[in-house]
């Protein structure tokens, strides 16, 4: 199953640490927004986005690669994200990007979360949220989240 991650990771390189385990599991290649285009992507079998989350949205960098798809069919996508904070309910950010996804003509089957040190202000004050996070146990649930969707496109193919 070729693969690719696109994946912006900003701050402390959260994101792209639990990329790199969903990566490893599922031989993806890992990739910045800026780094493929739209007739690439058509190329994988399943395209994953990930994004740290900052003002309570996924960085403006993929939500603007992701807007600037031409519409079409796409195939199986997921998400993944890290954040300080768990998503609130007044401020859905992930739904809506698999929203923009399904938009867009991806199948998006499923989706990865998980804390993030975090050092966005104020929390840089008091020296960030969430230190040392991702930790083992968040990767472990990564590696775990990549097998459980490898296993499950396996058995749909």
């Amino acid at each position: 199953m070729k693969t690719v991650i696109v994946c912006k990771s900003v701050s402390h390189g959260n994101t792209r640490k639990v990329a790199e385990v969903i990566g490893e599991v599922l031989g993806a290649r890992i990739v910045d927004p800026d780094e493929i285009d739209a007739a690439e992507l058509a190329t994988y079998d399943l395209v994953g986005f990930g994004s740290g989350v900052r003002n309570m949205d996924f960085y403006p960098e993929l939500r603007k690669f992701v807007r600037e798809l031409p519409e079409g069919q796409r195939g199986r996508a997921f998400v993944l994200h890290t954040s300080g904070f768990p998503e609130p309910g007044f401020r859905r950010y992930q739904r809506n990007f698999v929203a923009l996804l399904e938009k867009k003509g991806f199948r998006v089957i499923d989706s990865f979360s998980c804390y993030g040190y975090d050092t966005y202000l104020p929390f840089l004050i008091v020296g960030g949220v969430r230190k040392g996070r991702p930790n083992a146990d968040d990767l472990a649930a990564a590696r775990t989240f990549a097998e459980g969707l490898r296993t499950r496109i396996a058995a749909n193919s």
